[in-house]
């Protein structure tokens, strides 16, 4: 990943106050990874260690400049959660998610093509 993020990437963490989201988040920034927000509908204005949960990932791009998500949804959400990243132009989209319906991706590839990322 050292290819694909350097000292600009400002990152969101979409589903950042659940269990994985929180833990992945926090070992990251262990590590040095720069996060600037997280995302979680719903609960907006609150913080994660200090780091700002938006309800929308355009809210973080926003207000805080994201430029990268790192998405730790459940399934059922991940495909909802990749379009709003791409309709926020974010340039670099991480999943982490497993088990998502193979004909779910399928949308998400012809998204990710439309959109030039």
């Amino acid at each position: 990943m050292a290819i694909l993020l350097d000292e600009q990437s400002r990152i969101v963490i979409q589903g950042i106050t659940g269990s994985e989201g929180s833990f992945h988040t926090r070992e990251s920034i262990k590590l040095g990874t720069r996060v600037v927000a997280g995302v979680t509908p719903g609960k907006g204005g609150t913080a994660l260690d200090g780091i700002p949960v938006y309800d929308r990932v355009g809210d973080a791009v926003e207000k805080q400049q994201a430029n990268v998500s790192g998405i730790y949804t459940p399934a059922a959400f991940t495909p909802d959660a990749i379009f709003e990243a791409i309709e926020a132009g974010i340039g670099l989209i991480v999943c982490m998610t497993e088990g998502i319906p193979v004909a779910e991706m399928i949308r998400v590839k012809q998204a990710l093509k439309g959109s030039g990322a």
